[in-house]
Parts: C-alpha cells; structure tokens; sequence
C-alpha cells in the first residue's frame, strides 16, 4: 500500500509539472473520497434493530438511527471510512441503561449520500441531526468529534451539555502535512492543494482547527486519547485539552486510533453520571 502510495504521489507530482490545477483537483479527490465506509451484511442487521429515518441537509440524504431510551439523549458520530454501526459496542449497553442513542452516517459513509467527505459537510451534517433530535451529549471519534466542534460553533441555540472526543485531530493543517507526506507529494502539489481548498471553502486550512473551535464553548468535555495513537498523535489530545476550557484529558495505552475496549467505555460511562 506504501508503494502505491508513492507511486500515485510521484504521478501527481508529475502532472503538476503541467497544471497544477488539476493536479491540486487529482490530490483533493482523493484526499476526499473514501474507500471504505460502507455496511456489511452483519452490520446491517444490526442497524436494522434501530428506527431509521432519512433526512436532507443540502439536498444530500443523512441517515440517521435511534434506539429509544427515557433517559438523556447521546448523539454519535463516527469518523474517516466507518459506519454508524461501528458504535455497536456502545449503543447497546447505553440502550441497557436506558439512554435514547441516535447514530448517523457521515458523507459518502454507509447509507447516508454524497460521493465526497469532507469535514464541514459532515459538520452541517451533524448540525442538522442536532437540531432535529436535540441531543444532551455528543461523542464523536477522530474527524467525527472535529466536524461535531465545527458544528456547534455554528449553533445558534443547543442543548448539548457535554461533548466526548475519542482520537480527534486538533489542526487540519496537520491532517493536510500528514497526507502529503504519506503521498510523497512536492512542495509545487502541496500548495496547490492549499489554494484549492481556499478557494473552495473560502478559507485557509489554518482556520480549520478543534482547537479553536472549542475554544468558546461552556459545556464539560471529556477527552480520551491513546499515547500511541499512530494515525492522530496524542499532542493533538494535549492541544484540544488546553483550548477547551471545560475538559478532562484521559490517556490511554495500546488502544491506537479505534479506542474500542471496555475500559474507555467505563471512563465515558462515568462522565455521562456525573
């Protein structure tokens, strides 16, 4: 995979040589398209156990699931190339105690529509879904929990009380560098990427931060990161933590980016009591 990589890199770099125009539009395509995403059989039953209901945000199709509960409502957002049902290991015990659970599917992602991601998509996404079922708590993993701080910025009135980051990036700019660096993209490629994606979202990629973004926020935050994390680095977890004035940092170790076992849902268990 490293070789293809590369090699997909190398001919980029090649067409930039040409146009950078398009070899900015070659590199964002793919920097936006995922390959995985979709739901498998057994996935599918599952879900199949929730009440589905399918929503428009931008003419676009967000599917989302609920398992009805009495107690507090807890929204979930998955993150890059996964599902709704990744959560399985949390809906389920958090049904059993009574939690009205609501999933959705990101952009381009299980059963939801669009054939590109990106996080302000999934954040109008996520802004929608919230405004609809009005959620008291929010858990979001890796660019799942980045584009649910992109949405509640933009929230004019929210219920939401308490927000859960598992594996969320800080700074797009280093999502970007970390991409680049994986394709073996040049400095011609990488900053025609750049001014693409200025030009398209009328902003640069320095805006795009957690961080920042959580900055304003008044509600509690709990924040659990993995120190070996190999796909989004703990320092980003020790950036969010200091922007977000509210929040408890957990660290863990040998969980990497999935963050799936039984002691970080007792952590997230704990916080929801409190």
């Amino acid at each position: 995979m490293i070789i293809i990589h590369k090699l997909v890199g190398f001919f980029i770099n090649i067409v930039s040589l040409f146009s950078k125009k398009l070899s900015a539009r070659m590199a964002l395509f793919l920097f936006t398209k995922p390959f995985k995403g979709g739901i498998n059989e057994e996935q599918s039953d599952f879900l199949g156990s929730s009440f589905r209901e399918e929503i428009l945000v931008n003419n676009i199709p967000v599917m989302t699931y609920r398992w009805l509960g009495k107690n507090k409502t807890i929204l979930l957002a998955h993150g890059w190339e996964s599902n709704a049902a990744r959560w399985r290991y949390l809906i389920e015990p958090l049904n059993k105690l009574d939690y009205n659970v609501i999933a959705l599917d990101a952009p381009a992602h299980g059963r939801s529509g669009s054939n590109r991601f990106n996080a302000l998509l999934y954040a109008d996404f996520i802004k929608a879904v919230t405004k609809k079922f009005n959620p008291d708590i929010v858990i979001g993993h890796s660019v799942g929990g980045m584009a649910t701080a992109f949405s509640q910025n933009k929230l004019e009135i929210s219920n939401i009380k308490k927000l859960i980051l598992l594996g969320v990036p800080s700074e797009f700019t280093d999502v970007l560098k970390r991409y680049y660096k994986m394709m073996s993209y040049s400095k011609r490629t990488s900053n025609a990427v750049n001014k693409l994606i200025q030009t398209r979202f009328n902003a640069e990629p320095i805006n795009f931060s957690t961080a920042r973004h959580l900055e304003s926020l008044e509600i509690e935050g709990l924040i659990i990161h993995d120190e070996k994390d190999a796909v989004i680095p703990y320092s980003d977890a020790l950036k969010i933590n200091k922007s977000f004035k509210n929040s408890k940092l957990i660290t863990t170790t040998g969980f990497n980016h999935s963050m799936i076992d039984e002691s970080i849902s007792n952590h997230i268990y704990k916080f929801l009591k409190n």
